[in-house]
This record gives C-alpha cells, sequence and structure tokens, in this order.
C-alpha cells in the first residue's frame, strides 16, 4: 500500500516545476509535459520514489542509525524542522556549516563549547563577570545555539541526509557524495540528480509540496523506530525467560542435591575376641 497517493500530491501542488529554460536536462525522466513555458512533474514517478524513500528511511531509522534533515531555504525550514523533531532527528535549517561532515570533529567542538558554556553559566562560574562580558558570552551562545543547536545530540556522522532543494544545499550533497553518506533529496526540475542516491522529483518551493513528502518519509521513520522497540522489548523479554530458565535449573539442581540420599559410611569393625 503507498505511503501516498497522486492526489495527494497534486493537491499539494508537488507536480509544479521551474520554467522551462531553467530546466537541467537530466530531469528529462521525471517530466511529465511542458505547460505555460512551465514544466510539470509525473507525478506517478513521484509517488514510486517516495516509496522507495520511504522504505529505505525506515530500514535506517529501524537499525538505529541517525538522519540528518537539510533544508535552509526560508519558505520550508520551519516545516523541515518541525517534521525532523517530531521523529527525533537533527536538521539544519539556517546556514550550513562548511565542512560540518567533511570535518566533522570541528564541529563537535564548537557543540562541546556550547555545553561548556552552559555548565559555567549553571555553577556560577560567571556570577562575577561584568555585564559586558556576560552579553558577549551570552551572543556567543546563541549564535552556536542557533547554527548547531539542532545538532547538538549528534555524537557521530549520520547515516544519511535528506535534503530539500539539492541545488540550493549543493555543499552539503557534495560532502555527503565524499564520504559516500547516502543523500535522499526533493529534487525540482531545475536541479541534478545524478548525485543523489534516493530522487524525490517534486516542487521544493512550495511549503505544502515539502509538507506532504515529509509526512511520508517522516511516517516511515516513525514505523522504522517503534518496530526497533518493539524488537528490542521482545528481546528483553526472551532473555528475561532464558535467566529465569537458567536460574530455574540451578533451583533444581540444588534441590536435587539435598534431596539425595547420603551414602552409609561402614561400620567399624569390632576387635576379634582372644
Amino acid at each position: 500500500m503507498s505511503r501516498t497517493n497522486f492526489d495527494m500530491l497534486l493537491q499539494a501542488g508537488c507536480h509544479f516545476g521551474h520554467l522551462r529554460r531553467k530546466w537541467n536536462p537530466a530531469m528529462a525522466p521525471y517530466i511529465y509535459t511542458e505547460r505555460n513555458g512551465i514544466h510539470i512533474i509525473d507525478l506517478h514517478k513521484t509517488v514510486a520514489k517516495i516509496d522507495e524513500a520511504a522504505e529505505a528511511l525506515k530500514q535506517i531509522a529501524k537499525s538505529g542509525k541517525k538522519i540528518l534533515f537539510v533544508a535552509t531555504k526560508k519558505q520550508t525550514k520551519d516545516v523541515v524542522a518541525e517534521k525532523a523533531a517530531s521523529v527525533n532527528m537533527p536538521y539544519v535549517i539556517e546556514r550550513w556549516p562548511g565542512g560540518m561532515l567533511t570535518n566533522f570533529p570541528t564541529i563537535r567542538k564548537a557543540v562541546k563549547k556550547m555545553a561548556n558554556i552552559d555548565k559555567l553559566m549553571n555553577d556560577g562560574t560567571y556570577s562575577n563577570l561584568s555585564k559586558r562580558e556576560l552579553l558577549q558570552i551570552t551572543r556567543q551562545r546563541a549564535k552556536l545555539e542557533k547554527n548547531l543547536g539542532s545538532i547538538a545530540d549528534l555524537t557521530r556522522l549520520p547515516s544519511a541526509l535528506f535534503v530539500v532543494d539539492v541545488l540550493k544545499e549543493a555543499i552539503a550533497v557534495k560532502e555527503a557524495n565524499r564520504l559516500g553518506i547516502p543523500v535522499f533529496g526533493i529534487v525540482d526540475t531545475n536541479s541534478d540528480p545524478r548525485d543523489i542516491d534516493f530522487v524525490i522529483p517534486a516542487n521544493d518551493d512550495a511549503t505544502d509540496s515539502v509538507e506532504v513528502i515529509l509526512n511520508a518519509c517522516c511516517g516511515a521513520i516513525a514505523e522504522g523506530l517503534e518496530e526497533r522497540k518493539a524488537e528490542k522489548a521482545d528481546e528483553k523479554a526472551a532473555e528475561s525467560q532464558a535467566d529465569e530458565a537458567a536460574e530455574g535449573k540451578k533451583r533444581g539442581a540444588r534441590k536435587a542435591r539435598k534431596d539425595a540420599p547420603k551414602a552409609e559410611t561402614p561400620a567399624e569393625e569390632a576387635p576379634a575376641e582372644a
């Protein structure tokens, strides 16, 4: 059963591409027709691609790995932040920090710096500072929070990238390609799909279009997380049963030893009469 359908995509305006003169020829297989100089995306292919991407995202989430969502475009960043947060996944909606993937240890240092500022503020270390110094530190903390707050819990490289507008986020895509991290992308008619592992051909400018696709993909991620949770619960129950069975065997063995008849010791022979 499809996670999303043709009518939902049509109502959300997923089929509207860019002007013909702005098109990327590599998107030709996903274009249905042209109307008034604007390319129309083949939504039948979009439905199939959403299902393919959703299944792959579900398996990544089920294995306990992280998917990093990237969308710095003004009209889509809020919906991306909301959907990614709903499935507890990291996201970047402000400027992409160059080298975030290829120079990940440096980004982690910046995150640790933010955590350190919080620690020093809470334990009263900064209480003796002047107002000016405190203001500078607070501003520095706010800047770090804005750029890195949503990836504070990302302790290792993500297992996949989900990108809205692969043309605008070209640096992020390039870094992921360089490291062999699979890229899921909403790709419009003006973009190149060849560097994207899971292409979702659709309008990447409209909030409704992005939202309907994210609903399907994040729904699949949520399913994967639930299945992982259920599997862990089953494993825990199985371990508990195995422990109980082992303990039962030990108790039985102890009882058997306790109830076993003791071997009679031979009586000492009486001394022979003279």
